[in-house]
């Protein structure tokens, strides 16, 4: 009697099993590696402004400090975008004539903020306050990256809960004397650690990684 199969179908029942038992495996190693690239966390992907506002001249070139235009960071859980009377506190003098101005200028006479497009984002369920991180010694460039060799700001860290998780567990690598919170090119001159543990004790820096910390 002929047989009911013929044989290739031996090999296809086996790479059937061998799709059940790697299928789940291979959604779930997509999953893992999809949530953590750049694509899904923003990162290093540049975005683009209603001003041309390059950080490159105004905190290198000029000098000016983070809390010039974002004013609340130091006491409110939002770091706060610069009003238009604000810019024009120079740009009234300076390129005062400039096309690439006149969404500034547009927004000083109407009484309309600029439309800045967010670049930083946490969820929604996530609680996130700057002033708490600046009181305990977290400096800007921990979160943000080199803002100051961007022309064009881009999320510079991926913001994930697993990045934050990181420092929360272990925050003294992160800590900075506060002289130094704005200052994105400032190198500790003691080793990392014994100064971290220092300003720890000092500024009474806790690992906080309770679920009410961050998801309130």
């Amino acid at each position: 009697m002929p047989p009911l199969f013929p044989k290739w179908t031996n090999n296809l029942a086996r790479l059937s099993l061998a799709a059940l038992v790697l299928a789940p495996a291979a959604a779930l190693g997509f999953s893992w590696i999809w949530v953590r690239s750049p694509l899904r966390t923003g990162q290093d992907q540049p975005i683009t402004q209603p001003v041309q506002f390059d950080h490159r001249h105004h905190v290198v070139d000029v000098g000016i400090d983070c809390r010039y235009c974002h004013q609340t960071v130091e006491t409110s859980s939002s770091a706060g975008m610069p009003p238009a009377a604000l810019c024009m506190n120079c740009h009234s003098q300076i390129w005062n004539k400039s096309p690439k101005l006149e969404p500034v200028r547009q927004a000083f006479f109407t009484g309309q903020p600029i439309p800045w497009n967010r670049v930083n984002r946490v969820p929604d369920f996530v609680y996130f306050n700057h002033s708490i991180h600046l009181a305990k010694g977290v400096g800007c460039v921990t979160c943000h990256g080199r803002i100051d060799e961007m022309a064009e700001v881009a999320q510079g860290e991926p913001l994930t809960m697993e990045f934050c998780l990181g420092c929360h567990r272990h925050p003294e690598p992160e800590l900075r004397p506060k002289e130094y919170l704005t200052d994105m090119s400032w190198k500790p001159v003691e080793e990392r650690t014994l100064l971290g543990a220092r300003l720890a004790e000092e500024y009474q820096v806790h690992s906080r990684t309770s679920c009410t910390t961050c998801h309130r």
